[in-house]
């Protein structure tokens, strides 16, 4: 069937409740967008320039840190440009690449922590072969991190972007895969389930590395708890906090797009619909700044040469 969305857009009908604000809005949206490459950058920058950083938990930080970026260009730039367009459409190619990028960011990010997971196992539980291992395995996991996400999404993706598009409305600032299927006027079975399946595949490995991983190191803490395993537990903080984050980014996406939001104010909707892009990867190097350590101290010694080279000007 030919497509008849070809050479044709969607029309993103949430930006019409920020019509009276709008200015307001765009500054809001360009500051966040500002501080996530800022901190994210920041971030890899002094994990890449202190020795002391260079090991396997730094790492895997580094990618959270890169995707953090790439989450949040796949959403900020296209919502910025829409805001100041006076019809907010978009075009067909364009909502499907941000589909792809959306979506790949979200499992990418789902991946990462589950690596991180698996980083802190065996940093309390085989402490004195978590180098090795970890050395050993850390392009392995890196390189799974990243293409298993990108390759395991082009099967739903290619899906979706055979169907027929009959309605124009998207009811969001931004294109979802299941968003697309619903304007879609032919028969989505495979597609609703092939994304239902999907949905397994991409988080049912994750959660059983996460709770794999601390169930042991919980049992661990409590047979044989020391002053060692004490200090290692602590790096678990930053990890479970950026896990719950993003979990209620996640929780409030499928809330929204599961059960009726009618009643909800249009405010309330935009942060809920919003949430998984923008508050990890504006929050984690925060988390993981203030909460580990080494990369406390480095960071506020970073800044405070700055400041003193600034008053030597």
């Amino acid at each position: 069937m030919k497509n008849l969305t070809k050479g044709n857009s969607f029309y993103l009908s949430e930006f019409s409740g920020m019509e009276d604000l709008k200015s307001l809005y765009f500054c809001v949206f360009f500051f966040i967008y500002m501080s996530i490459v800022v901190e994210n950058v920041v971030l890899i920058g002094v994990i890449y320039r202190e020795k002391t950083l260079h090991e396997p938990m730094y790492g895997l930080l580094c990618n959270l840190a890169l995707n953090g970026v790439y989450g949040g260009t796949a959403l900020l730039p296209g919502v910025l440009a829409s805001m100041l367009s006076h019809s907010h459409k978009i075009s067909v190619p364009f909502c499907q690449v941000q589909v792809y990028a959306i979506h790949t960011y979200a499992i990418i990010e789902f991946t990462i922590l589950a690596a991180m997971s698996y980083d802190r196992y065996v940093a309390i539980c085989h402490p004195l072969s978590y180098h090795r291992i970890m050395t050993e395995r850390l392009v392995k996991l890196v390189v799974l991190m990243w293409f298993y996400p990108l390759l395991a999404f082009l099967i739903v993706f290619g899906v979706t972007v055979q169907l027929p598009y009959c309605r124009r409305t998207v009811e969001k600032l931004y294109c979802l895969n299941y968003l697309l299927v619903r304007l879609a006027c032919a028969d989505t079975t495979i597609a609703n389930t092939v994304g239902l399946v999907s949905v397994v595949l991409y988080t049912g490995p994750q959660l059983i590395m996460i709770f794999y991983s601390y169930g042991h190191i919980l049992r661990i803490c409590i047979t044989s708890f020391s002053e060692s395993k004490f200090k290692a537990l602590r790096t678990c903080t930053p990890h479970l906090l950026s896990i719950v984050n993003y979990s209620f980014g996640c929780f409030f996406e499928i809330a929204q797009g599961r059960f009726d939001s009618s009643h909800m104010s249009y405010q309330t909707k935009l942060f809920m619909s919003l949430y998984f892009l923008i508050f990890p990867p504006l929050l984690n190097p925060i988390i993981y700044g203030l909460g580990i350590e080494l990369i406390r101290l480095r960071l506020l010694r970073l800044f405070s040469r700055k400041s003193r080279q600034v008053q030597t000007k």
